[in-house]
């Protein structure tokens, strides 16, 4: 392409079009944000020292602020005197509209549950091949938290607190960032079933829970040992039975629906 191509300004509908000075505000308090120069917690600065600080209107200013909340980086509660608040969005920011083109596509719960076996197995993988001390000691404590869970017929979140610390000992953030959005996801199918309480007189389901503890025994003493292979090929199947389990509640061929 020769420099006569940019000679004369585009003036058609498909031409280039210059960023609004919002659009650019936007852009920098974004990357301040996902540099860590604006925290979580932190509040803007009042309107006036924004508007001195990057020369700009106040409608300008506004406009940013508002595509900013609308991506959930900020918090914005009216009638307040401390102007925006600086958020981190979690995974559900990341979960509704990745659930959305999930829904618009047709997928399953089950093609959820079969895609998690790409995640967490070669997370596993990852943890005992180059996993830290430290976080093979929070996924043992984890694991203890489960089982003082199922000692009181109340398994919670520390079963879902052993799965998030195995991706974490990855040390791949994103690995992470996809286990937390699909996390997300799965919760909302199976929310019923694991937050109720163990029922005393259910041998069969007091027995499945203590699989899963002596499965996570297994999974840490691998990942303490290095061994990256068996640590992978044991967590899929442990998470291939756990997906059956899963399923007998849930029909598998509901498509994913968590906008409600």
């Amino acid at each position: 392409m020769t420099a006569q191509a940019f000679a004369t300004p585009a003036v058609h509908g498909d031409g280039i079009r210059s960023p609004k000075t919002a659009e650019l505000l936007t852009r920098r308090l974004r990357r301040m944000i996902v540099a860590g120069e604006l925290r979580a917690g932190d509040f803007l600065p009042r309107e006036a020292e924004l508007m001195a600080h990057f020369g700009v209107s106040r409608p300008t200013l506004r406009e940013a602020v508002r595509v900013l909340e609308a991506e959930s980086l900020v918090e914005v509660r009216r009638g307040s005197r401390t102007g925006a608040r600086i958020r981190v969005p979690g995974p559900e920011m990341v979960a509704r509209p990745a659930g959305l083109l999930l829904q618009l596509a047709g997928a399953t719960i089950a093609e959820v549950l079969t895609a998690r076996l790409g995640v967490e197995p070669l997370a596993a993988w990852l943890f005992a091949e180059g996993g830290t001390p430290g976080a093979a000691e929070v996924l043992a404590a984890d694991i203890a938290r489960a089982r003082d869970e199922v000692d009181r017929r109340r398994p919670g979140p520390a079963f879902t607190d052993v799965h998030r610390s195995v991706v974490a000992g990855s040390g791949n953030r994103a690995l992470v960032v996809t286990f937390e959005m699909m996390q997300e996801i799965i919760a909302r199918h199976v929310a019923a079933k694991t937050r109720r309480s163990i029922a005393p007189d259910d041998p069969e389901e007091l027995a499945a829970y203590g699989r899963a503890i002596r499965a996570y025994d297994r999974l840490l003493a691998h990942i303490r040992a290095g061994e990256a292979d068996e640590a992978q090929a044991f967590w899929r199947r442990h998470l291939e039975l756990a997906n059956s389990l899963l399923l007998r509640d849930v029909d598998p061929n509901t498509v994913v629906d968590i906008l409600d």
